[in-house]
């Protein structure tokens, strides 16, 4: 009897695998005596809040628009902090939701202005630290809130730092500036008076991406940092203020540190990860050692730890898997016991999820890229039609976990291939520093390497591969489209700028601080516009010959709808085959739920009628 082909696995609805989460971003208290989480009410994400050992679960805020993606716990244990914006255009409103009153108040309830969260800390329970542009819409000067009566002072005015540096009182002691060739100095002094401050470190361009504070120890003698200087990949060190040594805590010489895990109370650090192929926690304190070894024995996936309450017996755990949702743990220190709270997608079990692998090959110049490939389950690995999803950023990078755009393309039948292109951040400042000045080039390159090696192994059909992503994707799905239309099938564009030198002309105005990053890494409008031409896809709109899906949030502050309608009205004119989809109630990216399943259900019929993969039925609405 021959053996039977691979029968594909179910089809997993769309609203399952990229809709609202059953329930998400669990916490626990400050005085761990309740924990929250986010989950939709009347389709829209607000918070909830259960005091622990009761069933008294009930929503605290009450969005019915955007819903609430973003929150944390107050140091006063009794209210919450959440931001929100208007139709995605990033001018985010603080609000603090009172547990006790049940009272939601915004507190920066400015018009045109962005607040930022500064900073809180458990030595200043009724204070919080807040940044606002009012004044001046490139800087953001510091404020303090008073919980307990709302009460919003000035406390520094803004001489144009980029960022502010608290101390564990809770006082602005440093900020950090960007000199003209893109040179990052990080000033400290002992008051709040920016004259005053003196430099401590001074990162230059070369030296990466991920430079910053971490922390004041409590006593403001010493400041954790993430530094790249004389090494290849940022370390975690400790700074001597006094005499501006660095005291090397954890490295890698490949890797850069990314979380630091500090202990509540004496702020010193406990735990450093490693984004390798997988997350991977270096243990600093022994007094944690033996909790972290039995917390990796709970489940298989990568952990977080959340939140911890302030007498540090209790922690939130967050437990990542590939082929999963995301598992919640309260973590009893004393006991040494995990208790289940809950998982983010509880109906993703009754289907079968793909794993994501860890792959790497050679780039032309070679440079070795490292990525991960994502196999429709149980298919035979040859000849499979394929999805390029190329993260935004750029500097950011894929990593492994719960990847619902790669569980969806594997379900339908396509490989997915994510790349960590040259310029995408964790793998040292070598690495980021070989994508300067590389948009649609080398960078570029990487992503076409990508798609020749799984050609070359026989996992991809050659005349069925898509390039699709959002942001930096999204250009790079354009860059596709126009500077290598041969490569591939069709190509979906999300928020992609179309030309480089008006997407930096028009950056938000509060991107003005590190406007000479951009001029470094990319380019600088007043002097390179034509090397910018040479490379944004707008130049070469006559080379498209493939289908392409562009989409838009019209309140987008970072990639202006100009930039999808430019490209739109080149194609329109030279009638080239396109779909546009345009948010007006959306920035940059898709907050809406309606809205976000209206594009996959889109993107979902695009890439099946150009790569033959399986589609679902939109249901009637």
């Amino acid at each position: 009897m021959s053996a039977q082909a691979p029968q594909p696995t179910p089809l997993i609805p769309l609203e399952v695998l990229l809709g609202n989460p059953e329930r998400a971003l669990a916490r626990i208290s400050p005085d761990g005596t309740r924990m929250s989480w986010v989950a939709p009410v009347e389709g829209v994400l607000n918070v909830w809040v259960q005091t622990l050992g009761k069933d008294d679960a009930e929503p605290v805020t009450a969005d019915r628009d955007r819903g609430v993606r973003s929150y944390d716990w107050a140091e006063d244990g009794k209210s919450l902090l959440y931001i929100q914006d208007a139709g995605g255009d990033e001018n985010w409103h603080v609000h603090v939701v009172d547990l006790d009153s049940g009272t939601d108040r915004d507190v920066t309830p400015f018009d045109g202005v962005q607040a930022q969260i500064i900073a809180t800390d458990r030595n200043r329970p009724d204070e919080v630290l807040i940044g606002l542009n009012r004044d001046n819409e490139q800087l953001h000067d510091a404020y303090r809130l008073v919980l307990s009566t709302g009460e919003l002072t000035k406390e520094v005015t803004n001489p144009g730092l980029m960022a502010w540096v608290a101390d564990c009182n809770l006082q602005i002691r440093g900020g950090m500036t960007m000199g003209p060739n893109a040179e990052i100095v990080l000033l400290v002094g002992e008051g709040s008076d920016p004259s005053a401050w003196k430099p401590m470190v001074t990162w230059e361009n070369e030296d990466g991406m991920l430079a910053g504070p971490v922390s004041f120890s409590p006593d403001g003698t010493r400041l954790l940092l993430l530094d790249p200087r004389d090494a290849n990949a940022a370390r975690l060190v400790s700074l001597d203020l006094e005499s501006g040594e660095a005291t090397v805590i954890a490295e890698d010489p490949q890797y850069d540190a990314s979380g630091v895990e500090l202990h509540p109370e004496t702020r010193a650090p406990q735990m450093v990860t490693f984004l390798r192929a997988r997350s991977e926690h270096e243990v600093l304190d022994d007094a944690i050692a033996a909790d972290i070894e039995a917390i990796k024995a709970v489940h298989p996936g990568d952990f977080d730890i959340v939140s911890r309450t302030h007498d540090d017996a209790t922690w939130m755990v967050a437990f990542t898997a590939d082929d999963g949702p995301i598992s919640y743990y309260l973590w009893d220190r004393a006991a040494r016991s995990a208790t289940f709270v809950f998982e983010s997608r509880p109906d993703l079990h009754a289907y079968t999820l793909a794993t994501m692998e860890p792959f790497s090959f050679e780039a032309r110049d070679g440079l070795t890229i490292h990525g991960y490939l994502t196999f429709p389950p149980g298919a035979e690995r040859t000849g499979l039609p394929t999805v390029l999803n190329v993260h935004g950023g750029p500097w950011f990078r894929d990593q492994w976990g719960p990847h619902p755009e790669a569980q969806w393309m594997a379900n339908r039948g396509y490989l997915c291939v994510q790349v960590n292109f040259r310029g995408s951040l964790g793998y040292g400042k070598d690495f980021c520093n070989a994508g300067d000045r590389e948009w649609g080039a080398k960078m570029h390159d990487d992503l076409i390497d990508a798609v020749q090696y799984v050609i070359d192994q026989g996992f991809a059909d050659p005349d069925r591969i898509a390039i699709y992503g959002g942001s930096y994707g999204g250009y790079a799905a354009l860059v596709g489209a126009t500077f290598t239309p041969d490569v591939f099938a069709c190509a979906v564009d999300i928020v992609g700028p179309s030309s480089i030198k008006t997407l930096i002309e028009s950056i938000p105005p509060y991107w003005a601080p590190q406007v000479a990053m951009f001029h470094k890494r990319v380019g600088n409008p007043e002097t390179d516009e034509e090397f910018l031409w040479s490379r944004s896809p707008l130049s070469k709109v006559d080379q498209i010959k493939i289908p392409m899906l562009v989409v838009q949030g019209a309140n987008d502050p970072r990639v202006k709808q100009a930039e999808a309608e430019q490209i739109v009205g080149a194609m329109k004119e030279k009638g080239i085959e396109h779909d546009y989809m345009l948010f007006d109630d959306e920035g940059h990216g898709f907050a809406k739920p309606e809205n976000r399943l209206k594009f996959y259900y889109a993107a979902d019929r695009f890439l099946g009628r150009h790569l033959g993969g399986r589609v679902e039925e939109e249901p009637a609405r």
